[in-house]
């Protein structure tokens, strides 16, 4: 079995869910892979959560186990020797160190990029509450994903939309037209909290750009807060065009 690149606990997932056009992500798309519906639905997510214990092959980076990240990502899927491999692609990543965005883009060459971040997360067992919340400044502004919720979380429902937005095991990144590179993300299934109050405070296109920007009136479909676990990132290949 192969040794993973990076392993790292993913904790408090805030995904913030929203229908969009199909012809949106075309764009995106790297070689090999079609959009991944739900229900016909095309989803596009803004995602925060907390690395914790980061390791490069089992190595700790002194000042870079611990950070924030927020993306925007989409959902894929394609076809291996009769399999379904169904994945993730991402619009944009972005950390609080540099040497992190320098790593992905280099070793995956995902779309990273360098911005000052915070979270806060707030569990209260007395009053069986989780709060998470996590912003980020681009050009002066600052932008907050954020939800509020129950503190048990609960098992995914089989065929479930939180089944569907947290069950992709691979990412995808488009490096050049026709070449794309495929890794392997591996984890237990993730339990969901309930929700209660969410936030999304974001100017979409001062962060992602004009094609982005109508979602700054737009409105979730839904929130979810995901329980999280440990990981294992796999070293990329190139797939055969």
């Amino acid at each position: 079995m192969s040794r993973p690149f990076l392993t790292a606990e993913w904790r408090h997932l805030v995904l913030a869910n929203y229908a969009v056009e199909p012809a949106l992500l075309v764009p995106y798309l790297p070689t090999g892979t079609t959009l991944d519906l739900w229900n016909g639905t095309c989803y596009l997510s803004l995602v925060g959560f907390l690395f914790k214990d980061t390791r490069l092959r089992g190595i700790p980076i002194p000042f870079h186990r611990d950070f924030e990240e927020v993306n925007l990502r989409f959902y894929v899927k394609r076809e291996e020797a009769g399999a379904v491999k169904r994945g993730v692609v991402f619009v944009q990543e972005i950390v609080p160190k540099p040497a992190l965005s320098w790593v992905a883009r280099t070793i995956y060459r995902e779309p990273y990029r360098t911005l000052p971040m915070s979270h806060v997360l707030r569990v209260r067992p007395e009053k069986k509450d989780v709060f998470a919340s996590y912003a980020w400044r681009c050009r002066g502004q600052e932008h907050v994903l954020k939800v509020f919720g129950g503190l048990e979380p609960t098992e995914l429902i089989e065929g479930s939309e939180a089944e569907f937005i947290t069950e992709h095991y691979w990412g995808y990144t488009r490096i050049r037209h026709g070449v794309t590179n495929a890794y392997e993300v591996r984890h237990p299934r993730w339990r969901v909290h309930p929700v209660y109050h969410h936030g999304v405070h974001v100017d979409f296109g001062l962060v992602y750009g004009e094609r982005f920007r109508f979602l700054n009136d737009a409105t979730p479909i839904s929130v979810m807060l995901a329980e999280g676990s440990p990981v294992q990132v796999m070293r990329g290949e190139r797939l055969d065009p």
